[in-house]
């Protein structure tokens, strides 16, 4: 149980893409990890791209940076919807900051552009978002996974296992 006491935040809004949320949370929570999922509306449940629901435990607001040790994005169509939230970017780039591992996956790039923290950073997402993580400033690859200091990024859920455990080890490694 290499992550007991660490405690990570997953970011959940409509959309998400289920297996991109449900498989890191569960693969960090088998390894000890507290997962806390946070969405726009505290108590809500979220729907997937294919049904599974998610309710967020708190609102983007009530996250404070400081109290976790990670964060995990999921793609779908959800970070077009969680780019916008002021509180979310806030809290990227608090985590970026402190260094703390930052994992997303396909389309949760988008998040990581408009928080303004992927200049220089070696990324991997879904083919379609590239040019946008280019744009940002980003040198893309195409690799399953790309763990570059404390960002750890996937292309699709195919990439899940090898992304799941890049995140554990970013979490566990930290200290």
């Amino acid at each position: 149980m290499r992550l007991n006491g660490k405690k990570i935040v997953a970011l959940v809004d409509e959309e998400f893409e289920d297996l991109e949320l449900w498989y890191p949370v569960y693969r960090v929570r088998e390894e000890g990890a507290e997962v806390h999922l946070a969405g726009p509306v505290k108590g809500k449940k979220y729907i997937g791209k294919y049904g599974v629901p998610a309710e967020a435990e708190f609102a983007f607001e009530e996250i404070d940076a400081n109290a976790y040790d990670g964060i995990l994005v999921p793609g779908g169509w959800a970070p077009d919807k969680l780019r916008r939230y002021d509180k979310v970017l806030q809290l990227v780039r608090e985590l970026h900051q402190a260094k703390k591992p930052i994992g997303q996956i396909c389309h949760a790039g988008w998040v990581l552009i408009s928080a303004g923290i992927l200049k220089g950073v070696t990324v991997t997402s879904t083919p379609g978002i590239r040019d946008d993580m280019q744009n940002a400033g980003a040198i893309w690859v195409d690799e399953p996974v790309v763990v570059d200091g404390h960002i750890i990024s996937a292309r699709r859920p195919p990439d899940l296992p090898a992304y799941g455990k890049a995140f554990g080890d970013a979490v566990a490694n930290r200290g």
